[in-house]
């Protein structure tokens, strides 16, 4: 008995509201410059940085970090701001360098996309377009390592960014 009625409310539901609208994509802009945070957790040193897309930064003595591309959702949208990073490591010992981490990460969600290190941690926090820091900042001719990382996901279409999940 509970079983049918359980049954008929769904229905009665799915007839007065309707199925649920597809989720719009978010319109993001596309950015000049990614604010990133990162920390070497043995030193306990954070450092602040402002990468313009298809820029490298080296941070520590082995970590380079590449932005590929930096979006920020409109004023009219719940903040967000998403970057497209390339993470790669090489030792000073050693001759070739590897990949760390390739993917969107979010500003208002680190650990949805986070980068997995046993020293480093890098986040997005924010996207704009003019540089704002009075330090300058010195970049890095280190080239990418060879291939792409297996698990690298191929960046999205221009203006739109992935939503992190829980939007």
């Amino acid at each position: 008995m509970m079983l049918r009625f359980l049954i008929a409310a769904a229905f009665l539901g799915g007839l007065l509201f309707g199925p649920a609208a597809p989720a719009a994509a978010r319109q993001m802009e596309d950015m000049n410059i990614a604010v990133l945070r990162t920390i070497d957790k043995i030193s306990a040193r954070t450092s602040t940085f402002e990468v313009p897309v298809d820029k490298t930064v080296k941070f520590g003595s082995s970590l380079f970090i590449k932005a590929r591309a930096c979006r920020q959702a409109s004023a009219m949208e719940k903040q967000e701001s998403a970057a497209f990073l390339q993470i790669w490591e090489r030792k000073p010992a050693e001759e070739k360098s590897h990949w760390v981490f390739s993917g969107w990460m979010f500003a208002s969600n680190p650990s949805l996309s986070a980068m997995d290190h046993p020293v480093y941690d890098v986040w997005v926090i924010d996207c704009k377009n003019s540089v704002t820091s009075a330090k300058s900042q010195a970049f890095s001719s280190e080239k990418t390592p060879e291939g792409n990382p297996a698990t690298a996901p191929a960046a999205p279409p221009a203006k739109e960014a992935p939503a992190p999940a829980g939007d």
